[in-house]
């Protein structure tokens, strides 16, 4: 039976208004997990941070772990333990990533304790403030930027890559003018990468996802943001910190 106007009206109207809140239950769905990611990446931060401190002022910590080889493991299992959360969270639960981020950003807090020694309190802490800041502008712009970022992906990675031979050669150099270089470069390539990465997880996110894949995305979607705020927290320290 062929409809009327009217009906069709009616019909019309009723479509719209269940599109309507569809997207708004995908909305309200998008925040809360935004939210979630910022909360993991931040308790994260603030982990690594108080480990990096406490261990700075134990002489016995510091000793233990720079006057040894045990350095060394400090610094490679963060990275190790990266490369498996990347390679695993699809088999694990959601608790046990959840476990493995924390250990993580707690060996990075071993990891990064020296900046408590080679600079000064006062400029760790305006140079970390001044890292919040730029973070937080630039993962505000990958989330509401209608632009899509995807085309700076491939490029920003092939940076990383150069960084990462950059910084290698520079241990031979002991380069002052190549080291500035790759700080500033650093930066730029880590704040593209914000920006970027928020609008890749921002884009991963599905309504219709279960509990715990939702839960996992969101550990994976801390633990790249953070990546991202410590690697320019870093470079931003290279070039702004006060050494002792």
């Amino acid at each position: 039976m062929a409809l009327g106007p009217q009906n069709k009206v009616h019909l019309r109207t009723a479509q719209m208004s269940g599109d309507q809140a569809y997207a708004a239950d995908i909305d309200v769905g998008l925040r809360a997990y935004m939210l979630k990611v910022y909360n993991y990446m931040c308790i994260g931060l603030g982990l690594t941070g108080a480990v990096a401190f406490a261990t700075s002022t134990s002489p016995a910590m510091m000793q233990a772990i720079y006057g040894t080889p045990l350095q060394w493991v400090v610094m490679l299992a963060p990275i190790g333990l990266v490369f498996f959360l990347a390679a695993k969270v699809n088999s694990m639960q959601a608790s046990t990533a959840q476990t493995v981020f924390w250990v993580f950003a707690g060996l990075m807090g071993l990891s990064m304790a020296y900046i408590f020694v080679a600079y000064t309190g006062e400029s760790v802490t305006r140079v970390f403030f001044i890292t919040a800041g730029a973070f937080a502008g630039l993962s505000l712009y990958g989330y509401t930027t209608k632009k899509n970022l995807s085309g700076m992906g491939s490029f920003l990675i092939m940076g990383v890559i150069g960084l990462i031979i950059a910084s290698v050669v520079n241990i031979f150099l002991a380069s002052t003018a190549l080291q500035f270089a790759i700080s500033v470069l650093g930066v730029l390539i880590f704040a593209g990468l914000t920006a970027y990465d928020t609008q890749k997880i921002k884009a991963i996110y599905l309504e219709s996802d279960g509990t715990a894949v939702a839960e996992k995305k969101a550990i994976m979607g801390a633990l790249t943001l953070y990546l991202d705020f410590i690697n320019m927290f870093i470079f931003m320290l290279h070039l702004f910190g006060n050494r002792e």
